[in-house]
């Protein structure tokens, strides 16, 4: 959990910056890429990640202009990756401005539990985090360079020379 403001923002600049990496490899031929016919679409899961910031931001009293939770996703992926951009930042200032290390420890009801916001930000970071690994295993499949996460990746490794850790 967050003790501070700052230790939630400090972890959701470096975090979304990340995002905004692998959002910015995405092409539009590649947000249909899915594992199954029946699974979810690499566009699919970049736009719920999009709209889950603005769902969690509701429900945890942040009033900011948010996408609606029903908004439909854009067919272009410049489109999406500006979307996560702007509801990224959004977020991040509203908590900044908004809220203060006190109200880390207020619950709010989330999908009918109470949380306190400390875990509701904590869940989103970890949500964004599981759906960004999604994210990168359809674009290694949809033929994407996909950009290092939490290390270089192999792309990476190969400009610097080196090869890629096994």
């Amino acid at each position: 959990m967050y003790r501070t403001i700052n230790e939630f923002t400090d972890d959701w600049r470096q975090e979304t910056a990340i995002t905004v990496k692998v959002y910015r490899k995405l092409s539009d031929a590649s947000i249909t890429q899915r594992v199954t016919h029946e699974g979810r679409s690499l566009g699919f899961i970049a736009w719920h990640i999009v709209l889950m910031i603005g769902e969690t931001a509701r429900r945890t009293g942040l009033r900011g202009a948010f996408l609606p939770d029903d908004a439909p996703m854009p067919m272009r992926a410049a489109v999406i990756a500006e979307a996560y951009h702007t509801a990224a930042r959004l977020f991040g200032d509203e908590v900044r401005e908004r809220w203060n290390d006190a109200s880390l420890l207020e619950e709010v009801d989330m999908f009918g539990e109470k949380w306190r916001r400390d875990f509701a930000l904590c869940a989103l970071l970890r949500h964004q985090t599981h759906h960004r690994g999604q994210m990168t295993i359809l674009m290694r499949q949809a033929g994407l360079t996909v950009p290092g996460v939490c290390g270089p990746s192999r792309e990476e490794w190969a400009q610097w020379g080196m090869p890629a850790m096994k």
